[in-house]
């Protein structure tokens, strides 16, 4: 099983489209919007720990729509 499998994601609160787990680096996680490109803010961690959590704080944000648009204006 990967690490993420367990957590739930809604779609994206803009346009619908599937959201998905984001790593950057391996220092944070975030969820961004598959088709518009919608994402939370990114979640840091320094141990692999502390990287499950991370992702559920990011899963978390996404699922009560605090996301952030990539569009003009923000």
């Amino acid at each position: 099983m990967e690490l993420f499998d367990d957590i739930d994601l809604i779609d994206c609160p803009h346009c619908g489209g599937p959201g998905c787990i984001e790593e950057e680096g391996g220092w944070c996680v975030y969820i961004q919007c598959l088709d518009c490109g919608a994402h939370t803010a990114e979640i840091s961690y320094k141990t692999e720990a502390e990287r499950q959590e991370a992702a559920r704080k990011a899963a978390m944000n996404w699922n009560f729509r605090k996301v952030i648009r990539p569009t003009p204006g923000e």
